[in-house]
C-alpha cells in the first residue's frame, strides 16, 4: 500500500560543500526497504525564475549562452535566480530587464515545478510577460548573452525537435502553447 508518509530514516548528515548558491549534504539513511545507504542532497539558496516574454504579434525572445555544467551552448527563455525569501515576481522583472532589456506591463505566473527532485530542492517559477517595452539590457558580468527575437511558433518547433533542452524553457513553451490552443491568453 502506498502512503504519503516519509519512508526514509536519517541516521546522520554531513555538510559536504557550501558556496553562496548551493549546499551539498550527505545523509546516512535507512532506505524505504529497511537497508542502510547514503543520500546526497543539493540545496539551492535561490529559486529558479523563468520568463517567457510574448509580444502582441506572438514573438518571443530567447537568450543564448554557453552553459558551463553542460559544456555546450543553450537557447533559453530569460532565466535566473531569486532569493528564497523575496518575491519571485520581482526577480522575474529583474531577469527580463537584465537579459533582454524588456519590461512588461502584464505578468502571469504560469508554472511552478521542481527541476530535479531526486537530488535537489530547486523550485522553479515561470512567468508569462506581456505588453512589452524595449529598454537597454543589463547582463551580469558572468553572462555573455545572445538575444534572438523569434515567432513563438518557431520556438515551439525548436522544442519539439529537441533543439531546446533547458527544462524551464521546455515547460514554459509547452505551457504557453497549450494556453494559446485553449484561447486562455488575453
Amino acid at each position: 500500500m502506498q502512503t504519503e508518509v516519509n519512508p526514509w530514516k536519517i541516521n546522520s548528515e554531513e555538510n559536504i560543500y557550501d558556496n553562496p548558491w548551493i549546499n551539498v549534504t550527505e545523509f546516512q539513511v535507512i532506505n524505504p526497504s529497511g537497508n542502510p545507504g547514503i543520500y546526497g542532497q543539493v540545496h539551492f539558496k535561490n529559486k529558479a525564475i523563468g520568463v517567457l516574454p510574448l509580444d502582441e504579434n506572438l514573438n518571443t525572445y530567447l537568450v543564448g549562452q554557453f552553459r558551463f555544467p553542460l559544456k555546450q551552448y543553450s537557447w533559453e527563455i530569460p532565466e535566473g535566480g531569486g532569493p528564497l525569501a523575496g518575491e519571485p515576481i520581482d526577480s522575474a522583472k529583474r531577469e527580463l530587464l537584465e537579459e533582454t532589456g524588456l519590461k512588461a506591463e502584464k505578468w502571469t505566473e504560469i508554472q511552478r515545478m521542481y527541476l530535479s527532485n531526486s537530488v535537489c530542492d530547486e523550485e522553479a517559477i515561470i512567468y508569462l510577460a506581456q505588453n512589452l517595452e524595449q529598454f537597454e539590457a543589463e547582463p551580469e558580468e558572468t553572462e555573455q548573452l545572445t538575444i534572438k527575437k523569434l515567432p513563438f511558433e518557431e520556438v515551439y518547433q525548436m522544442v519539439c525537435r529537441g533543439e531546446i533542452t533547458d527544462a524551464i524553457t521546455v515547460a514554459a513553451v509547452l505551457k504557453v502553447h497549450i494556453m494559446l490552443l485553449e484561447n486562455r491568453l488575453h
